[in-house]
């Protein structure tokens, strides 16, 4: 079900071990040709335009894209009381987490009379993603307003797919918890053309996004792309990935479970084991066997466990194994080593870091109160996941008095000129033949 690379007495360096854990192919580029022509739709369009496109890719009209106040206050009214529990539960962890995360406005005394002051501005509006399809993802609906709400951005709408069997709108559950955390602006649209909505925004229906945050398919991260520029984006995210360092203290059982949790959600999702112990490496092999075999999605589990982005990597030691996974930069790894909290220490690119049994990827889905918008296909080594950072922008604010320009002129002027750009100094000169 699961390949084996053997990496034993091998020592590559970062390339190398990426060369042998490949991701599945997307080919992205080939996506944007193909949604060039939503775009355009959109962005010259208005919103007969959107319904035809849910017609032909949702297979549903939608009454309206706007979806109404009384169709939220009637999903929140009529949500599950255990799943409303859960959502506050759940939403209150990431809110505490969250707040943390405030930047302060820093004043800096460069000189006497000279201060530079950094204060962190929210952006005006975002418009936040939450994909449809395979699964429903209330969770993300959390994991992106509630940052957004804590940087304070004054505008936040949603976009998520129509549903033919919900008459066209977005999944209840998705409304509901939308209403919960007291979003209205809500819109029936999936795929690149909500992300298009939100990039051009459409006369008389949806204002232009700053930001657009949130995964999705293929389409949605091609859109992604294409519009980087005239909107903002968190990141072009890809199939979910899992990796587990582990050594012979794991527990199989929890190792295939936390493998399968993640391959449930596409048939091109990855899931790698790093493993130093043989015995482990056979025993994980016979609980997915087990497992799968009685799990929901047995089908799209076994492709993606099948696939070459998945595999159980043997290892000489925890140190190699430690080498491996900062190469591989997972979206999520989790460390089950006898000394697994010292282990999590060493990583430098990861998504999101699980340390421990009782901290499985699941946890952060939902509840941890971390976030679970992770940076995919390797992007950790150089980018982060979402936060309030993400809807924050530094804002330098520099003042300085007639001592300390005067004090600091001939500095500027001699590296203007040594730049050949002789009108910023005299910008400078010219304050000083007025004083």
């Amino acid at each position: 079900m699961i390949r084996t690379v053997d990496l034993r007495g091998q020592s590559l360096d970062k390339a190398g071990y990426q060369a042998l854990l490949p991701r599945a192919t997307l080919d992205v580029a080939q996506a944007m040709i193909a949604i060039e022509p939503i775009l355009k739709r959109v962005r010259e369009g208005d919103e007969s335009d959107l319904v035809a496109l849910a017609q032909e890719f949702d297979g549903v009209t939608p009454p309206s894209i706007r979806v109404p106040k009384a169709a939220l206050d009637d999903a929140l009214a009529q949500l599950d009381p255990a799943i409303r529990t859960a959502l506050e539960v759940s939403a209150a962890r990431i809110r505490t987490v969250h707040t943390d995360q405030i930047r302060n406005e820093t004043k800096t005394t460069v000189v006497d009379g000279g201060v530079v002051t950094e204060k962190w501005i929210p952006v005006d509006r975002v418009g936040l993603y939450v994909p449809g399809g395979r699964a429903v993802y209330p969770s993300s609906v959390m994991m992106n307003v509630i940052p957004a709400q804590i940087a304070k951005v004054s505008s936040i709408a949603v976009a998520s797919p129509p549903q033919k069997e919900f008459g066209g709108l977005p999944h209840p559950t998705i409304l509901a918890t939308c209403a919960l955390l007291g979003v209205t602006e809500v819109y029936a649209v999936g795929g690149a053309q909500a992300i298009a909505l939100f990039g051009y925004g459409m006369k008389d229906l949806c204002a232009k996004a700053d930001l657009v945050t949130g995964p999705g398919n293929i389409y949605v991260a091609a859109a992604k792309r294409a519009l980087r520029g005239v909107i903002g984006i968190d990141s072009e995210a890809g199939p979910t990935e899992i990796a587990i360092l582990a050594d012979e203290s794991a527990l199989a059982s929890d190792v295939a479970a936390d493998l399968i949790s993640q391959a449930e959600h596409d048939v091109i999702a990855a899931a790698v084991l790093v493993t130093t112990s043989e015995k482990l490496a056979a025993d994980v092999r016979t609980e997915l066997e087990l497992r799968v075999a009685k799990t929901k999605h047995a089908e799209r589990i076994r492709i993606a466990l099948s696939g070459i982005q998945s595999a159980i990597a043997l290892v000489d030691s925890v140190d190699q194994g430690l080498d491996v996974v900062n190469a591989y930069a997972a979206e999520h790894l989790e460390i089950h080593t006898k000394n697994s909290s010292a282990d999590a220490g060493k990583i430098r690119n990861a998504g999101a870091v699980f340390i421990g049994r009782f901290s499985p990827v699941s946890l952060g889905d939902y509840s941890a109160g971390s976030n679970h918008v992770l940076p995919t296909g390797g992007c950790a080594c150089h980018s982060s996941g979402l936060s309030v950072q993400t809807f924050l922008r530094g804002l330098h604010f520099i003042e300085y008095d007639q001592k300390a320009f005067t004090d600091i002129a001939p500095t500027v002027i001699t590296l203007a000129e040594a730049e050949d750009l002789p009108a910023h100094g005299e910008a400078m000169s010219a304050r000083m033949e007025n004083l």
